[in-house]
């Protein structure tokens, strides 16, 4: 059995911050595959399902951010889980907007969160960080981590979210490798496809065929290419 965390701050005023980012994959990830309705236990709301073969409980702490530990200590505990067995997800002020990373262990990085949680159960657990762009300033953070995402910005909000709970699957398989790279593919799609194209299309081409089609009109090339003629 799995824990996966989504972070943030319970309440209709804190539900479209880029501080609850966390919460917004969680209901995606309920979403895609078909959890169970939600239940209100260990001070958190939790959904039950399955990703693959392993069995996941959905938890969204409802302590406050600078709280969440407690939910996820009183859960890891009833199931008998390790922090091994939990991944958290959460919003990362130092990954430009829409930039996914995953890792195991790791410090908070100024993140109470996540501090919270490492004071609970210590650091050995998977971290899904979830990128919400710095606003340049330390002095604009506080408003930009309680600030709801701009219109503009849903399209690829909606966009990451969507890579996320499309690909957690790697995530049940711990393959956290595999989830960064299949979420980055499913986010810009083009990438690939376009780097591939342009190692056909920037071939250099014959300097005398150059030459040819230069002094000639396009008329006679296409005869030319009509007769077979090289």
């Amino acid at each position: 059995m799995l824990l996966f965390v989504g972070l943030g701050n319970p309440g209709g005023k804190y539900e479209k911050n880029r501080h609850n980012i966390g919460f917004m994959a969680m209901d995606n990830i309920v979403h895609r595959h078909n959890f169970s309705k939600a239940t209100k236990r260990w001070q958190a709301i939790m959904h039950e399902g399955r990703i693959g073969t392993q069995k996941v409980i959905a938890l969204k702490p409802q302590t406050f951010m600078n709280n969440s530990g407690q939910a996820v200590g009183e859960v890891m505990r009833f199931f008998k889980l390790t922090p091994a067995d939990v991944y958290v997800f959460y919003d990362e002020l130092d990954l430009a907007f829409g930039k996914v990373k995953a890792k195991f262990g790791g410090g908070a990085a100024g993140h109470n969160g996540i501090r919270s949680i490492t004071s609970h159960i210590g650091s050995d657990y998977h971290r899904i960080r979830m990128g919400i762009g710095h606003p340049g300033h330390k002095d604009r953070v506080h408003g930009h981590v309680l600030g709801d995402f701009a219109k503009s910005e849903q399209h690829q909000l909606e966009h990451m979210l969507d890579a996320v709970s499309q690909n957690v699957n790697w995530l049940a398989d711990n393959n956290l490798s595999r989830f960064m790279s299949d979420v980055a593919l499913s986010i810009s799609p083009d990438k690939t496809s376009n780097t591939a194209n342009s190692k056909h299309t920037n071939k250099k081409a014959n300097p005398v065929q150059l030459k040819q089609n230069k002094q000639e009109g396009p008329m006679a090339a296409m005869l030319r290419a009509l007769k077979g003629d090289k």
